[in-house]
Formats: structure tokens, C-alpha cells, sequence
């Protein structure tokens, strides 16, 4: 695909999923893929305007874990991470 054929594809289509690998508290890449999702234009503004529901600040988490990252304290590290658990559209039509 040329880069004006990429230009004209990402400014048709609001929303761009590629699949990239998962990786670790220290980047690593892992054997897992991890959705990555591109909002174009149209789709950020009704994620800003519309979607978001609650914003919850983590900062404070975010540099205990890194701190324990940086003193190869990984598992305890880890166990901080959130849960992941799956996102469950309930009664949306997708379109």
C-alpha cells in the first residue's frame, strides 16, 4: 500500500484495529497478541464527547509498580497489576 493509499484508507475508516504482541513489566514481547485500536477524527470526538463514562487517575499505582519493576521486584510487581477480565457489550447493535 502507498503512503497516499494509507493516507485515503485512514481518512475513510474512524477506527483502525491491529493486532501487536503483549509484553511484560520489563517491554518484553510475549507469545500472546494484544488488540491495539487507532481512533481516527470522527471517532475521538464521540469517545471524548460521548463514551467515556469515568476516568479513574492511576498514577500514584503506576509508579509504585514501576519502582518495584526497577527493583527486579517483578512478581510483587505483578500482583498490583489490575485483573484483566473481558468488556462485554450489552444491547449495542454494532454498525
Amino acid at each position: 500500500m502507498s503512503k497516499d493509499e494509507w493516507l485515503r484508507f485512514k481518512e475513510a475508516t474512524p477506527v483502525r484495529v491491529q493486532w501487536d504482541p503483549e509484553r511484560d513489566l520489563q517491554l518484553q514481547p510475549q507469545t500472546h497478541r494484544a488488540v491495539q485500536i487507532g481512533l481516527g477524527e470522527q471517532a475521538v470526538a464521540l469517545y471524548v464527547g460521548q463514551w467515556i463514562k469515568h476516568i479513574t487517575d492511576i498514577t500514584s499505582e503506576a509508579r509504585d509498580i514501576h519502582a518495584l519493576v526497577l527493583q527486579g521486584k517483578l512478581d510483587v510487581a505483578q500482583s498490583k497489576l489490575p485483573l484483566e477480565r473481558p468488556y462485554c457489550l450489552e444491547d449495542i447493535s454494532l454498525k
